[in-house]
Parts: structure tokens; C-alpha cells; sequence
């Protein structure tokens, strides 16, 4: 097992913590690995999406206090009563737990847990977790003040094309490209088929749903209104599902961390008060939305739009680049416990892609481009910000597919995605 686990991120987050809170959960997208990081932390595990394992927690709930700890409930929302028995054995001073979910529970816990039980994301493999280079950017040094960037890769925009078609999910990224289209389907396809109904939500039609979905994956690194997504979901003169109806899509996606939109960026700063409220839409992983729109690495390459037209203004290419890197960005940004946003002005004429926010306030921008030598067009929001927010600003970046890490002449860090890390 040693020799084929992938370490992520989080287990150096987890490394840090892990002795001194005695209730960690970790939540994300069924496949993202949750259970394997946390097997190898615990003593003991409860599966709990097993019916005999729940049946002899129901009838024996204090088994969680006598057996070897760590304890790892794994899937937990299954037997949502397994979080206040960890709760109230916290407040006991009793043992210490890791809990796993793949989405939120249908019938909540009586008490939140706020102040005893940590919660940490865990997302797809980022670029840096699939190891398809060494980075030698990293975002945690640069908010420490190391301003050095430098570095090669071989990796070209080929290379980022199959990465993002590739998936993030440990089990899939690797597989032939035959194989991984039949477990992205069938992923789909459970989804629609459990999923929902096990959040409480019976999908009366299952295309219609999946049409949502395909729409909502065309509207991938854009502000794009739901009503539009909406409008798009429905192919040739078909009826569309109501508004009420698309409310509950999302609501249930969301509950299964499918979506993972980057908020939009809110300073405390009157100068910047005039931005949009409005969320970036992405998927948890852009193998995903390329799986739902029906397009390869070489038909990202062609230029291809798949099977909806894409509600993003550009590339498709362009749009799920960006998405690979934002997801990447926010599993790096939990090193040192920032935030990830985007940031657009209300009137549009300012937007900057990717806005990292230190719990200290201080922030590095990033803008995403698909083109190897970003022109002074290309930075000229992040320039903008520069001024507005003075030593607030620690780094500015564009995130490119070109071979060469380097600052520009203006101040701009220009990094291939393959190197930065975190």
C-alpha cells in the first residue's frame, strides 16, 4: 500500500494537526480519496456505508469510546447519529477520531460541532499531487516573501489537455482513455441514479438532470446567470425543467461537493466595493464537464465546443484550463489556510481570475492563460490591482502552459502550471 499511495496535500495540513485536535473530517466528492488518507492515520475503522457495520453502531453507540483509536468513521452521513456520539465523546475527553463524507447528510446532527470537530475539503489530485513534474514555485513561499521564480518543464498544452481529461480522481487518472470514459459514466450515472435519491431527491427524469448538468459544465470559468444555464439545458425545442426544479440540481450537487464554484472576492476596502457577487462555475473536476460535453484531449486541441455550445467566451480549452488550475490552487492554498476566490467589477471591465487570500488579509492575484508569453494586455488587471492594493498585493501571477518560470520587467510572475505547487 506504502509503494502506490499518492500523499497529498492535506497530509501535510493532517501531519500538523492531527495531535492536537481530537475530531477531523474530511469531506469531498465520493473518489477524491478521503477514505485512503484517513485508513492510514486510524487504528480503527467503522465503514459505515456497510448496513452491518451501522445496525451494530445503532444498537452499541458507545463501541465508538472502547475500541483502538484513532477511529475512522468512514462515510458518516450514512449514520448521521455517529457525529454526536463523536461529539459528546470529545466533550468527554475521550478518545480521538477522523470522520469521512461524501456529502452532506440527509437528516442533520442534532449539534454542529463548532468549536470541537475540524473540517478540511479534500479535492481531485492537483497537478502537483499527480506528479507530472516538480514544482519550484510555491504558493505557501510566496506569501513567506521568497519572490524567486525560476524553473523548466518539457509539459506543453498537450500534455495540460490530457491532464484535464486525464481526471483528478486517484482511480481514474491513469487509466486507457476507454476505461476512464466508462468509470466517468458510470460515475454519472450513479449520481443520477443513488445520489440523488439518497439525498432525498427522486429524479422523476434522469436526462433532464444530466442536461442541467451538461449545461452547467459549458458555463465552466464563468459568472454565467443560472437562468441561462437553465435556458442552455434544454436541446431544440424540448421543454425545460422549471426553475424550482434546477434549484434542487444544484442544491443536491452542491450537497455531493460536485460543485465547486469559486466565490466571488469581497474586500473590507471602500476603494474595491464595486464587484460582483456572483460565483465562477466549475465542477469538481474538469474531467468531468469534458466527460458531460463529449470532448477529448485532441478535440480540446481542435478547438471543439462539445456537445453544447460553451456559455464561457473563448475556447473551451481556455475555460477548463482555467478550471484545472483553480482546483489545483485550492488544494495548494490549504497549506497555509487561505481562501480562494475570483474577482470580477460590477461593470465587467475588471476581472481577475483566481483572487488567494492569507488569514492575515494579504492576497497574491492570479490571472489563468492559455497562451505561453502573456502580453501586456494579459496582465493589465493584474497590474491595476497592484496599484490599488499597494503591499497588500504580496505576488502577481500568470499561470500559463509555457516552458519557462520567470518575471517579467513589470513585476509579473509568469509560471508554467506544472510548477507551481504548494
Amino acid at each position: 500500500m506504502d509503494a502506490i499511495y499518492r500523499r497529498r496535500v492535506l497530509d501535510e495540513v493532517l501531519d500538523d494537526v492531527a495531535g492536537e485536535l481530537p475530531a477531523i473530517e474530511i469531506f469531498g466528492a465520493k473518489g477524491v480519496g478521503k477514505t485512503e488518507t484517513a485508513r492510514r492515520r486510524a487504528a480503527t475503522v467503522i465503514a459505515l456505508d456497510d448496513p452491518v457495520e451501522r445496525d451494530l453502531l445503532a444498537g452499541d453507540p458507545d463501541r465508538v469510546r472502547r475500541v483502538d483509536h484513532p477511529l475512522l468513521l468512514d462515510e458518516w452521513q450514512r449514520f448521521p447519529r455517529s457525529w454526536d456520539l463523536v461529539r459528546r465523546a470529545v466533550d468527554d475527553h475521550d478518545g480521538s477520531y477522523l470522520l469521512t463524507g461524501s456529502s452532506v447528510p440527509a437528516e442533520a446532527p442534532t449539534h454542529s460541532g463548532a468549536g470541537r470537530m475540524v473540517s478540511y475539503r479534500m479535492r481531485p489530485l492537483s497537478l502537483a499531487e499527480r506528479g507530472i513534474d516538480r514544482p519550484t514555485v510555491s504558493l505557501s513561499a510566496l506569501f513567506d516573501g521568497d519572490d524567486k521564480i525560476d524553473g523548466h518543464t518539457e509539459l506543453g498544452l498537450p500534455h495540460y489537455a490530457n491532464e484535464i481529461t486525464g481526471s483528478g480522481f486517484p482511480d481514474l487518472h491513469g487509466l486507457s482513455v476507454r476505461s476512464r470514459s466508462a468509470r466517468l459514466e458510470g460515475y454519472v450515472h450513479s449520481i443520477v441514479q443513488r445520489s440523488f435519491p439518497e439525498q432525498g431527491l427522486a429524479v422523476r427524469k434522469p436526462q433532464a438532470l444530466r442536461d442541467w448538468l451538461t449545461a452547467y459544465a459549458a458555463a465552466t470559468s464563468t459568472t454565467t446567470t443560472y437562468q441561462r444555464i437553465l435556458k442552455a439545458a434544454t436541446p431544440g425545442d424540448g421543454d425545460p425543467p422549471s426553475r424550482q426544479t434546477a434549484d434542487s440540481y444544484r442544491a443536491v450537487l452542491e450537497q455531493l461537493w460536485l460543485l465547486d464554484p469559486l466565490p466571488a472576492w469581497q474586500p473590507s476596502r471602500n476603494r474595491l466595493n464595486r464587484l460582483a457577487r456572483s460565483p465562477k462555475h466549475q465542477l469538481a473536476d474538469p474531467a468531468l464537464a469534458a466527460h458531460l460535453l463529449g470532448v477529448s484531449a485532441s478535440a480540446l486541441l481542435r478547438g471543439s465546443e462539445g456537445s453544447r455550445p460553451t456559455l464561457y467566451e473563448g475556447a473551451l480549452l481556455g475555460a477548463l484550463f482555467e478550471n484545472l488550475v483553480a482546483q489545483s490552487v485550492q488544494v495548494y492554498a490549504q497549506i497555509t489556510d487561505a481562501r480562494v476566490f475570483h474577482m470580477r467589477s460590477d461593470s465587467g471591465d475588471r476581472e481577475i481570475d483566481i483572487i488567494v487570500e492569507h488569514p492575515d488579509g494579504r492576497v497574491i492575484a492570479i490571472e489563468v492563460k492559455v497562451t505561453q508569453n502573456p502580453s501586456s494586455r494579459d496582465v493589465r488587471h493584474l497590474l491595476w490591482l497592484k496599484e490599488e492594493l499597494g503591499e497588500t498585493l504580496t505576488d502577481v501571477l500568470v499561470i500559463t502552459p509555457g516552458p519557462w518560470a520567470h518575471r517579467r520587467e513589470d513585476g509579473v510572475a509568469v509560471v508554467p502550471a506544472a510548477l507551481l505547487g504548494p
